[in-house]
């Protein structure tokens, strides 16, 4: 320990800029969904058609593999970007003492980049599945969530969690967020039926396109009620006035979101209304985490709590006679 202690002045300036950080790492895992929706979106599924090389011969793409290549290769560039801002942040929760939770939640961001590149790959080399593209998208909604945990964590304390709503509409709170986790399942479902499969030969899950849309439907409209619940809930009792407002931003980019989605099925999915409503589906679960995080604080901790034990006192020696 005395030895890490030593190099924290190295850590320092990435500890002051470790906010800012965080946040850029988690808008750059929501431009990851944006870039991908992009290679999708104009067939440049397997414009690198191998992995990890763009192609047998070359790490990089070639000018012989046209605009395809280029667009499949910068969605692949984005993941060093990722990587930079993951070792940024993890050098500054290491500048930060006494808060060891930030540094396991850094290395957490940090191991799902390469877990993305390696599911991107899986996906290139099955030809664009459309199951393993599903796992590939679900995957950035989960470093979403931790990348989230982390930007949030750095202005808590290292209490254990307390609620600040009445236990009902902890509960409430929860299954919403459970009711967002479907909407984008199912919406991954959806994708997976439909005409955008990212190259002109790949093949589709096999499902009915308009079948799968009614249960997405049916999902949204269950989420926005549940949102629209919560919000009058929290408004009804005392709760902080965060948590409201959280609640209605939510409300707000769902409705959007939902909106988008209407528009793009019934003009038969326009490729810059698919594209935005991506976004909304990173955005709308970026909405329901700041609901969740509005619920609950972690105070922080009392000066004795963070005294290690080895540095406890030695007990007194007793008088002898």
């Amino acid at each position: 320990m005395p030895r890490v202690k030593s190099f924290e002045p190295l850590f320092r300036p990435f500890a002051a800029w470790l906010r800012p950080l965080a946040l850029a790492s988690l808008v750059a895992n929501v431009a990851l969904i944006v870039t991908g929706a992009a290679v999708r979106l104009t067939d440049s599924g397997l414009g690198c058609p191998t992995w990890p090389r763009c192609t047998d011969e070359s790490y990089t793409t070639t000018a012989a593999m046209g605009v395809h290549g280029v667009i499949e290769f910068g969605n692949r560039l984005l993941t060093f970007v990722l990587a930079a801002l993951a070792i940024a942040c993890f050098l500054g929760a290491l500048g930060r003492p006494r808060r060891r939770s930030l540094v396991r939640l850094s290395v957490a961001v940090g191991l799902g980049i390469p877990m993305q590149g390696v599911v991107g790959g899986i996906t290139v080399l099955t030809h664009l599945n459309p199951w393993v593209v599903g796992l590939h998208f679900l995957l950035s909604i989960a470093l979403i969530s931790v990348a989230y945990a982390f930007w949030r964590r750095i202005d808590e304390g290292d209490g254990a969690p307390r609620s600040l709503v009445p236990a009902p509409l902890r509960t409430l709170g929860r299954l919403t967020a459970l009711a967002g986790l479907a909407v984008v399942a199912a919406g991954v479902v959806v994708t997976g039926s439909g005409p955008h499969s990212g190259d002109r030969g790949a093949k589709r899950n096999g499902l009915d396109p308009a079948a799968i849309s009614q249960v997405h439907a049916d999902l949204v409209f269950l989420l926005i009620g549940l949102s629209v619940a919560l919000w009058f809930a929290l408004r009804a009792v005392p709760a902080p006035p965060a948590a409201a407002r959280a609640a209605l931003v939510l409300i707000a980019v769902e409705l959007g979101q939902g909106l988008i989605g209407f528009v793009q099925y019934f003009t038969h999915l326009p490729v810059i209304l698919v594209a935005a409503h991506m976004l909304g589906a990173g955005l709308v679960w970026w909405g329901t985490l700041g609901v969740l995080w509005s619920l609950r604080e972690r105070p922080s901790l009392s000066p004795a709590d963070q005294v290690p034990a080895s540095s406890s006192p030695a007990p007194e020696p007793v008088p002898t006679a």
